[in-house]
């Protein structure tokens, strides 16, 4: 099964899929935020078309770890979509995320305007896959 990524902004929400497998993120799709309710129904039948287990949102933490105004707003979409699809929320620290989206972009010398339709995917795919990195994962005792 598949996990979502989410990067979420006041404007837009950066989404991620993993492959099957959790091993790589790949950026999905950006939602362009018009009210709780239309978001929520667009991200319910994204995780419904693609098998997705588990939700990883991504928390803008301060830099000394609070959780500020931004975060709240972070866990307030997280634990409407968990509510709504029934599946377990995970919330992973995203501090830089858009930063290094943003440097990833510039050096594969994307436009101004690529980098403005794409950079809440890459910064949601940089999310996830920090999470799918922190992961444990199984070992296959069978190689000779």
């Amino acid at each position: 099964m598949r996990a979502l990524g989410l990067d979420v902004g006041t404007k837009t929400i950066g989404v991620a899929l993993s492959d099957e497998l959790r091993i790589t993120a790949q950026p999905a799709m950006t939602v362009r935020r018009t009210s709780i309710k239309a978001d929520l129904q667009q991200l319910e039948q994204f995780v419904k078309d693609n098998a997705v287990s588990t939700l990883v949102v991504g928390l803008p933490l301060n830099m000394n770890s609070s959780e500020g105004p931004r975060a709240l707003q972070s866990r307030k979409l997280g634990d409407a979509i968990a509510s709504v699809t029934g599946l377990p929320v995970v919330y992973w620290d995203e501090r830089w995320s858009t930063v290094a989206a943003e440097r990833s972009l510039i050096e594969g010398e994307a436009s101004r305007q690529k980098r403005k339709e794409v950079i809440d995917q890459i910064a949601a795919a940089i999310i996830l896959q920090g999470w799918l990195d922190a992961q444990p994962r199984e070992v296959d005792d069978d190689v000779d």
